[in-house]
C-alpha cells in the first residue's frame, strides 16, 4: 500500500524503506492549502538545507504551465547516488536480458526520443536532453505542507495490505487482488487505467498502484511500489493526480520516499519527470487511458529490479540496497488504497479508481488487466490461486476475472455512511 502522504502526523510510525514511484494527473477538485506554518531560525535553516540536498545542479530548467519547475540533472549526478550504498555505483544503462515469455518487441523498436505515449505538461515548454533525467524541483512551499522537513515525501505507517480484524478501527482500505501461490517471484506486469479521482482531507490519499513484496508487514520486509496517487500534502491541490515508485527495505518501520525524495532508484528516462502531472486520463463510459508497468529481476546481471512504463526502460532498484528483495520477491499484488480519516465520524467522501464500484464494469470501473507474473522458474505466466481482499466492500470492491480485474467505490454512501 503507499505511505500516508506529506506530513504523517496522524501516523504513529514510518513505513519500511520502499521506493515509490507515482504520476501526477489532472485533479478535479479545488481550493486553497494552508501552508502558513511558522518555521523558527532553526527549522527555515533546516528547510534551506534539505532544499539543497533534494535539488541538484541543473544543465537545464524547463517552467511548467502548471507552476512546476522541472531540473534536467546530469544522470550521474541524480539523487540515488546519496545513498551510501551506491557511492561506487556505476548505472546499467540497459538490463542484460528479459525475462522469457515477454515480448520487447517494442522496447527494441522505441527509441529514447520517442514520445512516451502520455504527455506531462511541462512538455510544452521543453524537454530535457539525453544524458540527464528530469526531476521536479522542490519548493519551500512543498516542505511546508509537509509540516517538517523530516515528514517531507515520505510514506508513513504501514501501506502493504493484509487481513485486518473488522473490529479494529484503521485509516486504510483497500480492494486487491494477491498471487502468493507460487513461492518465489520475478517479476509482474500490468496495465491500469488513469483516472482524476479527489481527495476529501488533505492527509487522505487515492492510490492505484500494484506491490511487490517480500517479507511480512512489522517484521522484516521489503516492498517495491509504483502507482497512481491523489495526495495533497505531498503536492499542491491543482495537480494532486501523480505516478510514485516507491521501496521499502525495513518492514514500513522508519524509511521510504515518494519518487526520487529518498536515494536509491536509478531513474534513466529523460522524458518522464516523476511527481509531475500525466494527461490525458480516462473519462466515465467514454475514452480509458492506460499506463502499462513491468517489473522484472534482472538475474543475469546483479539482480537489480527493473521497472519499465509503456515499454519503455524507466530505471531500476539496485540489488544491494535490498534485504530480502535482493533474492525474490514473496508475492504480488494489485489494486486500491484509500486513506479515510472518519470526518466528523463519518467515512470518507474520497474515492478509489474512477469513483464507481466494480460491477459497473467496462469504461466505468478501474481495471487493471493483462496481468501477468514472473515466477520461480523464470517464466511469464497469469496470476494463479490469487485472493482478493476487501476492507469495507460497500465502500470500495474488486471483481475478479481471471487475468484482469475491475475495482474500486465512492467511499460515502448510503451503505457506507
Amino acid at each position: 500500500m503507499a505511505p500516508p502522504c506529506g506530513s504523517g502526523r496522524r501516523w504513529s510510525r514510518a513505513v519500511k524503506m520502499t521506493f515509490y514511484l507515482f504520476f501526477l494527473i489532472p485533479m478535479s477538485s479545488a481550493g486553497n492549502r494552508n501552508t502558513n506554518t511558522i518555521f523558527g531560525k532553526k527549522q527555515k535553516l533546516e528547510v534551506q538545507q534539505q532544499l539543497k540536498r533534494l535539488n541538484k545542479p541543473a544543465l537545464k530548467s524547463i517552467e511548467s504551465p502548471d507552476g512546476d519547475i522541472i531540473d534536467c540533472v546530469d544522470i550521474y549526478k541524480q539523487p540515488a547516488f546519496d545513498h551510501p550504498l551506491l557511492k561506487n555505483h556505476t548505472i546499467q544503462m540497459r538490463p542484460s536480458s528479459y525475462p522469457e515469455g515477454f515480448s520487447f518487441d517494442e522496447i527494441n523498436n522505441i527509441s529514447s526520443n520517442s514520445e512516451p505515449e502520455f504527455t506531462q505538461p511541462w512538455h510544452l515548454n521543453g524537454r530535457c536532453p539525453e544524458g540527464t533525467i528530469p526531476i521536479r524541483r522542490t519548493k519551500e512551499e512543498d516542505l511546508l505542507r509537509a509540516g517538517s522537513v523530516a515528514n517531507f515525501g515520505r510514506k508513513k505507517y504501514h501501506t502493504i495490505p493484509h487481513a485486518q480484524n473488522n473490529d479494529v478501527p484503521t485509516d486504510h482500505e483497500y480492494a486487491t487482488l494477491t498471487d502468493a501461490g507460487a513461492g518465489k517471484y520475478y517479476g509482474m506486469a500490468a496495465e491500469m487505467n488513469v483516472w482524476n479521482p479527489h481527495s476529501q482531507e488533505e492527509n487522505e490519499f487515492s492510490v492505484s498502484q500494484f506491490w511487490v513484496a517480500n517479507g511480512e508487514y512489522g517484521q522484516d520486509l521489503d516492498t517495491i511500489e509504483a502507482g497512481m496517487i491523489v495526495c495533497e500534502d505531498l503536492y499542491e491541490i491543482k495537480k494532486l493526480e501523480s505516478s510514485y515508485i516507491g521501496l521499502y527495505d525495513d518492514g514500513y518501520q522508519s524509511t521510504g520516499c515518494y519518487n526520487l525524495n529518498c536515494p536509491g532508484f536509478v531513474q534513466l528516462d529523460h522524458q518522464i519527470a516523476m511527481g509531475a502531472r500525466v494527461t490525458p486520463y480516462s473519462k466515465y463510459d467514454g475514452d480509458q487511458i492506460g499506463i502499462k508497468f513491468f517489473v522484472w529481476k534482472d538475474v543475469n546481471a546483479g539482480g537489480d529490479w527493473w521497472l519499465s512504463i509503456n515499454h519503455r526502460d524507466f530505471g531500476y532498484w539496485p540489488s544491494s540496497i535490498f534485504s530480502l528483495l535482493s533474492d525474490s520477491a514473496s508475492r504480488v499484488k494489485w489494486g486500491g488504497e484509500v486513506i479515510n480519516y472518519h470526518r466528523d465520524g463519518q467515512h470518507t467522501t474520497t474515492p478509489m479508481g474512477s469513483g464507481h464500484f466494480a460491477e459497473e464494469g467496462p469504461r466505468k470501473a478501474s481495471f487493471f488487466k493483462n496481468l501477468n507474473v514472473i515466477d520461480g522458474l523464470q517464466i511469464q505466466r497469469g496470476p494463479r490461486d490469487t485472493t482478493t481482499f476487501m476492507t469495507k466492500p460497500n465502500c470500495y470492491n474488486i471483481i475478479d476475472y481471471g487475468g484482469f480485474f475491475y475495482f474500486g467505490g465512492p467511499g460515502r454512501n448510503p451503505n457506507c455512511p
